[in-house]
């Protein structure tokens, strides 16, 4: 009988067409999974603490940009054949309405993470990929230390998992406000988007 050699084993990576067919045959039951470079990620149930803070972030983010923008709380984000994050939270441009006729937003003017478990994933890994799909605005509510980090400039960087990292980073506390690139005349209280 051959053994198998190392180099006859290789991993398989999954499409998005795959990954919906799996969803549709109930592979993902009772699981919150997202599609990420072909790998399925399967996230954590989510908490009270965290369930409640993206309903919070829905009514204050909404509340800030007001009509005219496209809000999506956990739902898909495309980010081509093999990519599909679910971030807590996207403002993307255009309407809700227009969902049905485009499908999932390709693009977004700003991309937010509720972080306790997944910390360090959505400091690293989940960075570099929104990075690398020019995300210019990326914040991360960081409940583990009570702060809200700012992720901006995304540049090229090979170290990083999905090539690209954020040059810049600041990490706000209360009583600091932040504006969102996309609307840089109106700031919103750091302690409104934390617990």
């Amino acid at each position: 009988m051959r053994t198998k050699r190392r180099e006859d084993v290789k991993t398989r990576r999954w499409t998005k067409a795959e990954y919906y067919r799996l969803g549709e045959l109930g592979f993902f039951d009772g699981q919150r999974v997202e599609l990420i470079e072909g790998r399925l990620m399967v996230l954590s149930p989510q908490n009270r603490l965290h369930a409640g803070m993206v309903e919070r972030l829905d009514c204050v983010i909404r509340e800030l940009f007001g009509t005219g923008y496209r809000f999506r709380a956990q739902l898909p984000l495309d980010l081509g054949q093999t990519t599909e994050p679910e971030p807590d939270f996207v403002v993307g441009v255009g309407v809700p309405l227009a969902a049905t006729t485009t499908g999932h937003p390709t693009r977004a003017l700003l991309v937010i993470e509720v972080s306790e478990s997944t910390l360090r994933y959505d400091q690293g890994d989940k960075a570099s990929l929104y990075a690398r799909a020019g995300v210019w605005d990326y914040w991360v509510i960081n409940l583990v230390d009570n702060q809200v980090e700012i992720y901006r400039d995304p540049v090229p960087d090979p170290m990083h998992l999905w090539g690209f990292r954020y040059a810049s980073r600041v990490d706000l506390v209360p009583p600091a406000q932040v504006a969102p690139l996309a609307l840089p005349g109106r700031p919103i209280a750091v302690a409104d988007l934390l617990p």
